[in-house]
């Protein structure tokens, strides 16, 4: 077998993983990427360990990327629209494209690690809006669906949009 191809079967427990949040505050999890190093091209797939009164992710949704995911272990609350719902290992909670309705959150409020499997089809451009701050992200070739990689990235609010002619007549 060449060192360069991609063997396609991994276990989760041997993904490497990379720390992940805003430092100090309740976003802090660790995110393993599956899908590049398995070879997918269409899908993306991450493990993601949140520790007790942590959350990975703002509330969100995106508008051409759409998300399953399946609870490992542990348990917590989903945050989807204006309800939420109780989760625990074996629960797989849906998270399709949309508007505020179908924003989304893990959050695990127990005392113990939630660790779940994050599916999603890769679709670019994306444009994700975090209707609890009001602002959105855009982005475009990244590398397996991270914006974080993205070549055209930006987040901003509406009120920061400029005139389409803006800086053209110069």
């Amino acid at each position: 077998m060449s060192e360069n191809k991609i063997k396609p079967v991994k276990n989760i427990d041997d993904v490497e993983l990379m720390d992940f949040g805003s430092p100090g505050g309740k976003f802090k999890a660790k995110l393993g990427r599956i899908g590049p190093v398995v070879g997918t091209e269409k899908l993306g797939a991450m493990v993601t360990i949140v520790e007790p009164g942590k959350i990975a992710f703002p509330f969100h949704v995106h508008h051409e990327l759409e998300e399953l995911f399946y609870v490992i272990e542990g348990s917590g609350e989903y945050r989807f629209g204006e309800e939420t719902y109780p989760i625990r290992a074996g629960d797989v909670l849906a998270a399709p494209t949309g508007g505020p309705d179908r924003a989304h959150q893990i959050i695990n409020n127990s005392d113990q690690k939630l660790k779940y499997l994050a599916i999603s089809t890769i679709r670019e451009p994306d444009v994700v809006e975090y209707p609890d701050s009001g602002k959105f992200l855009v982005f475009s070739q990244s590398e397996g669906g991270n914006p974080q990689t993205a070549r055209v990235r930006f987040i901003g609010r509406p009120e920061m949009s400029i005139g389409y002619f803006d800086g053209e007549d110069d």
